[in-house]
């Protein structure tokens, strides 16, 4: 049946439309223990020890943060994970947030460890979930809380492109305890069938890491796809492999497939379906653009205020009042698109 929900999403016109086990990354010297507040403000870059590992992370505090939102920004295949900080300053200011982007370097976190977090061991085996790079990102949120003093700031992740790549594989399988994961222009997607391998699929993977209840878990995630709708053709760093393809030609008909695809099986099975759709409408492969794009706070937030105060963390098994949890009005029925919202 799943393979059947997926080629029927791929073939309606609208949604094209619009090696030898690896070892944990070598931990650097252990640091000095971090104190309350040493995340100045402004902008700044730290090293971080998450869990086995030590990153560097690059940070924007605004002078007036609250303390009560941390924005994890993930980056793209291009590691410009400062790069990725300077551009969410924007995001900082409006939101009330302090920006965290980690940098997953390539040499210790090629994309087996970063696109796809480490599930898999060079040798096709699976990985213990201490092993994940995925495991990295709540112990991360852990220390920052600690160096801020504020051990109750709610945990929103966003990640374009290869980030988006990340977050979306990361939502299926790491609990990460983020009120909101926001998937942007990924460039493959992780289609909830064991019927293509793991990075398109759960094919391949251990029954513990592909049944039903796991599928299930994925539907219900925190997940947003926020998706350019200009990212509709390929380019340089563009995934053209066979099992890429078939989920569309550009970034945002895969994520278009994805969405569906996924609504769908959930209202089939009666799962409950966590995931928004959010469109920036005529933006092209451009983390920048997103991330400035007023789009981006319902992405985060849906129809809550930007303000913290309004943000509440999900359940994840209450569907929501309005039509961008999951595209669908109290009633059941599908809900008129609000903006660039689905």
């Amino acid at each position: 049946m799943l393979r059947w929900l997926v080629l029927l999403v791929l073939s309606v016109p609208a949604i094209a439309q619009s090696p030898s086990p690896v070892a944990v990354p070598t931990p650097a010297p252990t640091a000095s223990p971090p104190t309350a507040g040493d995340v100045p403000v402004g902008k700044a870059e730290l090293a971080v020890d998450a869990g086995p590992v030590r990153l560097p992370v690059f940070t924007y505090r605004p002078a007036n943060w609250s303390g009560q939102r941390l924005l994890f920004v993930m980056h793209g295949v291009l590691r410009n994970a400062d790069e990725y900080r300077d551009h969410a300053v924007g995001m900082a200011d409006r939101f009330d947030a302090l920006v965290v982007a980690p940098k997953f370097d390539s040499e210790r976190f090629p994309s087996r460890l970063y696109q796809r977090g480490g599930i898999l061991r060079e040798d096709g085996s699976a990985a213990p979930p201490a092993e994940w790079t995925y495991a990295r990102i709540p112990e991360l949120a852990a220390a920052v809380r600690t160096r801020t003093g504020k051990p109750d700031a709610q945990l929103f992740v966003i990640g374009h492109s290869a980030g988006g790549q990340f977050v979306v594989r990361m939502s299926a399988f790491q609990d990460t305890g983020a009120v909101r994961l926001v998937a942007a222009n990924p460039g493959s997607v992780l289609l909830p069938t064991t019927d293509v391998p793991f990075g398109y699929g759960f094919g391949g993977l251990p029954p513990e890491l592909a049944n039903d209840a796991r599928l299930q878990r994925y539907l219900a995630a925190p997940l947003t796809l926020y998706l350019g709708t200009g990212d509709d053709r390929d380019d340089e760093w563009f995934d053209k492999s066979k099992e890429a393809m078939a989920q569309g030609t550009g970034r945002h008909q895969r994520g278009l497939c994805l969405y569906w695809t996924a609504r769908t099986l959930a209202a089939v099975r009666g799962w409950p379906f966590g995931w928004r759709l959010v469109e920036a409408p005529g933006v092209e492969h451009d983390h920048e653009k997103m991330f400035a794009h007023a789009m981006c706070e319902v992405a985060l937030f849906g129809d809550a205020a930007a303000k913290p105060e309004a943000t509440k963390k999900p359940e994840a098994t209450k569907k929501s009042d309005g039509a961008k949890s999951d595209g669908a009005k109290p009633d059941g029925k599908p809900a008129e698109p609000a903006g660039g919202a689905r």
